[in-house]
This record gives C-alpha cells, sequence and structure tokens, in this order.
C-alpha cells in the first residue's frame, strides 16, 4: 500500500473518509442495543462514533489541502452491511449486531487493533489503520519532496472552525480537535490526532499527554474486560432489513434511514465552496441529536419477531425530492402514527 504519487494519495483519503464512516452503523447500532444509555458502556461506545466523525472531517481537511474532491454524496459512499472493511487483511466483515463480548472482541477490538512496529503493508492491503494511515503519511513526505503538494490547500473549504467539535464523555480536548491542513506539518498533526485517539501507538493505551482519555482500542477493551459490563442487552436482529418490517416499523426505519442519508448530503455540503458552514453544522448536530437519536431509540423500544426492531442503515432514496420537504412528510407521518415521535416532526420541521 505504499503511497508513490498524488493519485494514489488523493484515492488513499478518500478510501480513509469511507473507512471511518464505515465503522460509525456498527458502533451505534451495538449502543443502541445497551439497556442502560447512561452506561459507562454506551457513552464510551458514544466518544468512540464523535471521534469517529472527527477524524472523517480530518481525512477530508487532507483530502482538500492535496486538491482533492471530498464526496460525501453519493450512494456508493455509503456503506451496506454486511460489508467488509475496505483492503483491511485479513478479510473483517462489519456486521450490525448487539452488542456482545463477541461483538466486541471480534470486529471492534480487531478494527482498533494496535500496529506494533510501523510496518508499511504491502499488496494493497493494512492490518490495522495504524498501518494505513502510516502510509499515507509517508506517502505525503515523498510526494511533497518532488512537487509542491499543498500550493492551493483550499483552506477556506475545510472544516476547522475549533467550535465546530467539542469532546464528548470519556473524550478529552488534549487529544486533539479540527484544524486546518496547508502543509507537511500539519497533515501530520491530523494523522497523529487520528492515529493516537483511535488504536494508539505500539502498546500506549492514551490518546492524550495528560492520560485522561483512553484510545478506543481500550475503550472497548473496558467493555470486552467487563470493566464498564453492556450489561441487558436488547434482542434486536442482526443486519436488518428496513423492508422486512411491517409498516409500522418499516415507516419508523426509513425516518431513521432518511435522516442518516441526509447527515451524509449536509457533510457534502460543508466543504463545498462558500458554503455556510456554521448553519450547516448546527444543521448537522439537529439532525443527529434531535431526529436520529430519538428515532433510533424507539425503533428499539418495538417489538419485533420475538425481540425488537432496530434501525437498519440503509441508503435512503429520495427521489429527486428536496430531502428537507421529504423528511418533513416522513416525520408527521410517522408523529401521526407514533405520537411519541412528535417532538421529532417538530425538530424537522425546525431544520
Amino acid at each position: 500500500m505504499a503511497v508513490t504519487t498524488l493519485q494514489e494519495l488523493r484515492e488513499h483519503l478518500e478510501l480513509a473518509i469511507k473507512v471511518e464512516l464505515s465503522t460509525v452503523p456498527p458502533y451505534l447500532y451495538a449502543m443502541y442495543s445497551i439497556g442502560d444509555q447512561q452506561s459507562d458502556a454506551a457513552l464510551l461506545i458514544r466518544s468512540v462514533v464523535a471521534e469517529e466523525m472527527l477524524h472523517a472531517a480530518l481525512a477530508a481537511n487532507l483530502l482538500l489541502a492535496v486538491g482533492g474532491e471530498p464526496d460525501f454524496a453519493g450512494p456508493d459512499v455509503i456503506p451496506t452491511y454486511p460489508s467488509d472493511l475496505p483492503h483491511h487483511e485479513p478479510r473483517l466483515t462489519l456486521n450490525l449486531t448487539p452488542c456482545t463480548p463477541q461483538q466486541v472482541r471480534d470486529l471492534f477490538l480487531v478494527i482498533e487493533q494496535p500496529e506494533s512496529h510501523h510496518v508499511i503493508p504491502d499488496d494493497d492491503v493494512y492490518e490495522s489503520l495504524g498501518q494505513f494511515y502510516h502510509a499515507i503519511e509517508r506517502g505525503i513526505a515523498s510526494i511533497a519532496t518532488e512537487t509542491d503538494l499543498f500550493a492551493h490547500p483550499q483552506r477556506e473549504r475545510q472544516m476547522a472552525q475549533h467550535d465546530y467539535y467539542a469532546p464528548v464523555t470519556f473524550d478529552a480536548e488534549e487529544s486533539g480537535g479540527l484544524a486546518v491542513v496547508d502543509n507537511v506539518e500539519t497533515a501530520n498533526e491530523a494523522i497523529h490526532v487520528i492515529i493516537h485517539q483511535g488504536e494508539g501507538v505500539s502498546d500506549e493505551k492514551w490518546a492524550d499527554p495528560n492520560h485522561k482519555e483512553l484510545t478506543h482500542y481500550y475503550k472497548f477493551l473496558q467493555i470486552a474486560e467487563g470493566i464498564a459490563p453492556a450489561g441487558a442487552l436488547a434482542a434486536m436482529p442482526d443486519n436488518p432489513r428496513s423492508a422486512d418490517y411491517p409498516a409500522p416499523i418499516r415507516e419508523v426505519a426509513d425516518l431513521f434511514n432518511a435522516a442518516y442519508r441526509y447527515i451524509y448530503l449536509l457533510m457534502h455540503q460543508i466543504f463545498q465552496p462558500a458554503a455556510d458552514r456554521a448553519s450547516l453544522v448546527s444543521t448537522l448536530y439537529k439532525l443527529m441529536s434531535d431526529v436520529m437519536s430519538p428515532v433510533g431509540h424507539h425503533l428499539v423500544n418495538m417489538p419485533f419477531n420475538g425481540g425488537v426492531a432496530a434501525p437498519t442503515f440503509e441508503v435512503y432514496d429520495f427521489e429527486d425530492i428536496e430531502p428537507t420537504r421529504r423528511l418533513a412528510d416522513l416525520a408527521a407521518d410517522v408523529a401521526s402514527n407514533h405520537p411519541e415521535l412528535a417532538a421529532v416532526a417538530d425538530a424537522v420541521a425546525g431544520l
């Protein structure tokens, strides 16, 4: 996976965005399955998800800085489940399944496993995300000696405002946040934030210099080893499909998927020239907190096949209908049949 050309560098950064975002649904799905949403286990997973979104934004900043174009709008960008983690060796299948010890050990800990010796992967595959990002880092250093790699870093398009990202419980501000990328040094700083918060470096378990935040690997290890037990889990199906639900559940799942799809469309807009970034970021956070979260938790309380339903994280097709209008129609229909979600319809109307 050596990165030797500008085109290869851009392709690897595009892949980095996709890899970071592909982990979010499995992590959220596991979090939704935990009965006590204020437990350390649930909050630890939530903290990882917040940083995966940060890492996707940093990867997009890196891509813009080297003249690339982040694409969050295309339907192929959104992962489906089950699916393989791209270019990972050995093969690693991403599934949507409850937060069982097996899921944490066999998937989450493998995704976030530490890199031991800074070994560059061969044959276009990687064994750890650390390997993957170190290949990008070395590629940047090499290409920058041959060309003015950061001649047009597109600073004005990057998501770098400090207040666009705030650490949540179990995350520490000192572990890193959003930043402008415009030279080799700032590119390396962005990459190191991603690596240190994720699997860490070697056996280092801390993501920050003051030892306030564990790396993702050690956060998940706390759950796997019962230090932060997941406790009672909702009986959610594995890799559900909206089409398999009866109509009363399907309409709620479709609303969730429409909101999930709109998040990608908003992220695409955020990185466009002349975007009203502050307004778009505000809408993004409202969509996640006031729409996706309550709808997802409502699904987990709807009986289905002897257990409960769950979000499906599928690509919703707006069919040329303006997304906010379609979301408003879906939310109004859902609220009429599920009065508990009336506040969600109000939130959508206010987007």
